[in-house]
């Protein structure tokens, strides 16, 4: 979808036609401005200024009918009574941007009279709107800066992909291939409250129904992905005979296209696996699942449904954005502890989103111990460095909680010759212990939706406008603060 964002300007006709023309002209200004600043990954479509209370209605209605609008940004170039948005406000249902902003950056010293007064008064006006929108309980983002500002550009942008990811998440099917891995607890959770608060539909299928499609994909087809695969991956055979190699691999091949076909006729925009329930499938999807999460699906490993469609959402959400880095699925294995170099290895058996990659991308076939299957081919590699948040999305039985960690990714020390399987290695912040322990305390997933391309900001504020709970370890968390937000949200949101 070629998504847009309406501008619309509110104001009212007590100073006469040539204020509101101002008015029109300054906010086109603003909306030409803005969407030939190149920072913006959306266009902003500029609207009418609106006076009345039936245009305001009608501007927010329209806007609900358009499938290409994902949200609209509001400011009060000069005062705009607030019962007039009344209906309209209370009608409208996408993502909602108050730019608290003003057409000059200086007060005019020199020539300020009560004409430019009645004309620039979003200090006036932002402030009556404001407050209906707060009494009305309606959730939205407040920006406050000069639209000029390189700031207020970037947060701009950075919300236009929360608002992506608000009007996607109802949009958002995952296939769930068995059930969770027998006894564990946390990859649990109740899909009708998800789709409830989310949107998000969650169907299980038998993994031979799946297995179907894979059977039934064409020999050329495999056969042309194999070769795909040769030319774009390093083959790391380590003694193996290269045709036998190759056997493993094109298994891989086959389940992508059978699997990718299988989502794509069913309209699934994720897949959860589980080693414990293969069929007939002759491997653990690896290399094919990889291949699946770089083209965009989410992936949830055990039955985590919860993780899949959180990478699915996260990819969505970073899909248009400039100079993506990449967006993974994780899982926390084990620390390293030594002083000055403490941090979490990050991986999982087989299944990392090869968009994470920094350098060269290998193939390995390398037996798996769980699984009961043959040894299957996996994608090999080690993350970028630089700022990342992992996420958790976990069900506490009466509310959802997304718990997300600031975290700093780094190359390990040495290489690990013998771990064959795609890895990230991070401190979290402020630190590996309080990190770590702050995670533990609010009840996060040893699985996690990881990207390198959204920040905590933009998370919370789309668990915000889901309505759910949203909890921060950066910078600045001690774990006696966190404590004391945990007990605060238990009141809010029920304990």
């Amino acid at each position: 979808m070629a998504y847009k964002f309406w501008f619309c300007t509110g104001s009212q006709d007590l100073y006469g036609d040539e204020c509101l023309r101002k008015v029109a002209a300054n906010s086109k200004k603003i909306v030409e401005e803005l969407n030939s600043s190149g920072v913006l990954p959306y266009e902003i479509v500029w609207k009418p200024t609106l006076i009345t209370n039936e245009v305001i209605r009608k501007t927010f209605r329209e806007a609900n009918d358009d499938e290409s609008c994902a949200g609209v940004i509001t400011w009060m170039h000069t005062f705009s009574p607030a019962k007039s948005w009344i209906l309209g406000l209370k009608e409208y249902r996408k993502p909602l941007l108050h730019l608290h902003t003003q057409f000059n950056i200086e007060i005019p010293y020199d020539t300020i009279d009560m004409d430019f007064m009645n004309e620039n008064q979003a200090a006036h006006g932002d402030r009556e709107y404001g407050h209906i929108v707060t009494r009305m309980g309606i959730e939205r983002k407040v920006i406050m800066g000069h639209w000029s500002s390189e700031r207020v550009k970037s947060r701009i942008a950075d919300w236009m992909l929360t608002a992506v990811g608000i009007v996607e998440s109802s949009h958002i099917r995952i296939a769930r291939f068995a059930d969770n891995m027998r006894n564990v607890a946390v990859t649990e959770g109740d899909k009708v409250d998800a789709q409830i608060k989310f949107g998000w539909e969650v169907d299980a299928y038998p993994v031979n129904e799946a297995y179907e499609y894979v059977k039934a994909v064409n020999e050329a087809d495999v056969n042309a992905l194999l070769d795909e695969y040769y030319s774009k991956y390093n083959l790391i055979t380590e003694g193996r005979d290269p045709e036998e190699f190759k056997a493993h691999v094109k298994v891989q091949a086959r389940i992508e296209l059978g699997f990718e076909k299988f989502l794509k006729e069913n309209n699934y925009h994720g897949i959860v696996t589980h080693f414990g329930d293969l069929g007939a499938l002759r491997q653990l999807p690896g290399l094919a699942v990889q291949r699946l999460m770089e083209k965009g699906y989410g992936f949830g490993a055990e039955g985590d449904w919860k993780t899949a469609a959180m990478v699915r959402l996260m990819k969505l959400m970073t899909k248009d954005k400039k100079d993506a880095r990449g967006t993974s699925f994780m899982e926390d294995y084990t620390y390293n502890l030594v002083k000055g170099k403490e941090g979490i290895l990050e991986a999982h058996m087989l299944e990392v989103c090869p968009t994470i990659a920094d350098g060269d991308i290998g193939i390995k076939v390398c037996p798996l111990s769980m699984g009961g299957r043959e040894d299957p081919a996996r994608l090999v590699f080690t993350s970028k460095t630089g700022a990342g948040v992992a996420a958790s999305l976990v069900d506490l039985g009466h509310r959802f909680r997304l718990i997300i960690n600031e975290v700093e990714c780094k190359k390990t020390e040495r290489p690990m010759p013998k771990l064959p399987v795609a890895t990230a290695f991070w401190t979290p912040k402020p630190s590996l212990e309080v990190g770590a322990e702050s995670w533990i305390i609010c009840g996060g997933a040893h699985h996690t939706a990881f990207t390198y391309d959204l920040t905590s900001e933009q998370l919370v504020d789309w668990a915000a406008a889901m309505g759910i709970e949203a909890v921060v370890i950066d910078g600045s968390t001690t774990i006696r603060g966190l404590k004391q937000e945990l007990m605060w949200n238990n009141a809010a949101f029920g304990k």
